[in-house]
């Protein structure tokens, strides 16, 4: 074969070559990423599940993931609920007096406490917590992942899993709910003040109507949501921190994901609960 034959064949090989080289350092497709991380979170969301049932249970993790939860987020809730009811309360005022004529502001007790118990306190109480505990947790075993704690524990024969993610589930599960309870009674509370205290409203109209028109399964429905929020903000800040590496960086993008990914999820669940849940029993 002539010698300008063989340095054709060569350059078409090294083309083929460049060509394959490139493909494999392209990165995935979105599509194929998400479903990716999607599959992982599920069989961790499985897992999890599975292993509440087992025993034994880490009671003292447990109990510390309760107050880390519950107790240490009752600063930044009752911040929340207090002044979004105030707000509320306020544009409602404005609404009826404006559209409907002076005089009617006493009617807005009923959708100062239905929006609120119903959407604005579980909403915002699950960003809040997820701002403040989801973004804790992946911080928490992402450190944990990054100095190989997490593999000393499979070392040892332990589950990581049970010991990590189903307490922090577990707490959250039970503590959400508790939190928007608390942020209802707040809000609504916040709301009558403005009203009754400050414009004047005749607080006897205002009482009359909120309790006449709000039934007990809009707060019901209300801590189902809490609950469901509570389930995706740990399992979210727990499959994060699992997934950190690349040192103190890493965890820092674990930590910024599990808020980001919790929060649009809390968005996302929140708007399907609404169209799933029925407005009202009977």
């Amino acid at each position: 074969m002539p010698l300008s034959e063989n340095m054709h064949v060569l350059l078409i090989w090294s083309i083929v070559l460049l060509k394959l080289k490139m493909f494999h350092r392209v990165r995935p497709s979105f599509f194929s990423l998400f479903f990716e991380q999607l599959g992982e979170l599920g069989l961790l969301s499985f897992k999890t599940f599975k292993n509440i049932f087992k025993k034994p249970w880490e009671k003292k993790i447990f109990i510390q993931q309760l107050e880390e939860v519950g107790v240490r987020s009752f600063p930044v809730v009752s911040l929340t609920a207090a002044f979004v009811g105030l707000v509320f309360g306020l544009q409602t005022y404005v609404g009826f007096h404006r559209y409907v004529g002076p005089g009617s502001e006493a009617y807005g007790g009923p959708i100062i406490s239905l929006g609120l118990s119903k959407e604005f306190i579980p909403i915002l109480v699950g960003l809040m917590v997820s701002g403040r505990v989801g973004s804790a947790m992946a911080a928490e075993i992402g450190t944990m992942k990054i100095t190989e704690q997490i593999d000393a524990l499979f070392s040892l024969g332990a589950d990581p899993n049970r010991y990590l993610v189903v307490p922090r589930m577990l707490a959250c599960f039970i503590m959400l709910p508790c939190l928007t309870l608390y942020g209802d009674i707040l809000g609504i509370g916040a709301g009558y003040f403005y009203n009754v205290f400050i414009m004047g409203v005749n607080r006897f109209i205002y009482l009359k109507n909120t309790l006449l028109y709000l039934e007990l399964w809009d707060v019901i429905s209300g801590l189902i949501k809490a609950a469901a929020f509570g389930i995706i903000i740990a399992i979210i800040g727990c499959w994060q921190g699992l997934r950190a590496e690349g040192g103190a960086e890493g965890v820092g993008r674990a930590t910024t994901r599990a808020v980001v990914y919790s929060s649009i999820s809390i968005l996302l669940v929140n708007f399907f609960l609404s169209k799933v849940l029925p407005t009202r029993l009977g």
